[in-house]
């Protein structure tokens, strides 16, 4: 699907604040995905010794997959509303409910 390109009506000036804004988010993003990777790493290690998840850090790393979800879609100039630190950080009841019961096959 091909979808033809809009011009901007935003002067250049406006274009390069978003820009440094973007930057911000970017650093962010990367942080959020270093705090993602070791809470992984560290909820599999609590999985095989206590052989239950913790569910703190569930809760936590739900919230903070939905922040750099956020983040993205503001980098990739899909959404307007500025993420955290800009705005507020993403609540539980903003993000998508995990499941109940995780499965191994």
């Amino acid at each position: 699907m091909v979808t033809a390109s809009r011009a901007t009506q935003a002067d250049r000036m406006t274009i390069l604040k978003r820009f440094l804004v973007t930057l911000v988010c970017m650093i962010f993003f990367e942080v959020t995905g270093f705090i993602v990777q070791l809470s992984v790493l560290f909820q599999y290690g609590y999985l095989l010794i206590a052989k239950k998840r913790s569910e703190p850090l569930r809760v936590f790393t739900n919230t903070l997959s939905t922040y750099g979800y956020k983040l993205m879609r503001y980098n990739t100039l899909n959404d307007n509303k500025r993420p955290f630190p800009f705005n507020t950080f993403p609540e539980e009841s903003d993000c998508e409910p995990p499941v109940k019961q995780i499965q191994f096959k």
